[in-house]
This record gives C-alpha cells, sequence and structure tokens, in this order.
C-alpha cells in the first residue's frame, strides 16, 4: 500500500508493508505515481540496481535516487519493482519501457529525494517507510 501525501512545493509519499522489502518496492511505485499512472508502464526492459548506506533510512534515500537517476539517464519510467534487501543493501530489479510521452502522459519529473518527513519505522510488524520527492 503506498499514498502520496502533501507537501508545499513536493510531493511526500509513504509506503506500508508487512516486509521491508516490499515496503520499498510499494515506495518505488508512490514515485513512478508521481509521474504516471504506474499501471500504464509496460514491464518491457530490466534494469538491475544495488546501492547501500549506513542505516536504513539513508537506504531509502539510496534507492528512490537511484531509480530517479534510471529515469532520467534512461528516459524511462518503471511499473514492477523486485527488491531484496540484505544487511543495509538494496538487490534490485526494476522492469519498464522507455516514456511515451503521448500514453504516459508526465505530469512532473522528479528531481532527488530529500531528507525532510524521512522515515523509515516498523511498528507491529509492519513497516513504514517515507519520504519527500523534490519535483
Amino acid at each position: 500500500m503506498w499514498e502520496h501525501f502533501a507537501h508545499q512545493a513536493d510531493v511526500g509519499i509513504r509506503a506500508t508493508a508487512a516486509g521491508l522489502s516490499s515496503a520499498f518496492e510499494d515506495a518505488a511505485i508512490a514515485l513512478t505515481a508521481i509521474v504516471t499512472d504506474p499501471k500504464n508502464v509496460q514491464p518491457l526492459e530490466c534494469v538491475k540496481l544495488e546501492c547501500d548506506a549506513e542505516d536504513e533510512e539513508l537506504l531509502l534515500v539510496n534507492w528512490l535516487n537511484s531509480i530517479i537517476y534510471e529515469m532520467a539517464t534512461g528516459k524511462m519510467l518503471f511499473g514492477k519493482f523486485e527488491v531484496n534487501i540484505e544487511g543495509l543493501t538494496v538487490s534490485a530489479k526494476i522492469w519498464g519501457e522507455k516514456i511515451d510521452q503521448a500514453r504516459h502522459l508526465p505530469a512532473v519529473e522528479p528531481k532527488a529525494v530529500t531528507y525532510n518527513q524521512l522515515s523509515v519505522k516498523e511498528e507491529k510488524g509492519k513497516w513504514t517507510v517515507q519520504c519527500v520527492i523534490d519535483v
């Protein structure tokens, strides 16, 4: 489950799931949803990503910034995510396609993850991750 939340000029994203890997996957879908409906993104190409960090909050930042980098450099959108987290390392496969302006109707371009309202926490067996995306 993911959602956007209000923030002044940027967009907040929040995801909650039973596991940290699933929460990271849902946060990635929320990132795509800032740009277009993730259901409209076909899984035509697979990109492998790896990142690590000193703590779980920075891991979320590095994970989402890695996707933003792939979106910008590959001119792609991603709609399917498979995340494996071991310790403080993410290994992932992400699937997507080249941006089709007419079909995807991109709303904004995410620039980077900010540290504003950054949070990764487990409570009662559920993980909630959130951050604000600079658009």
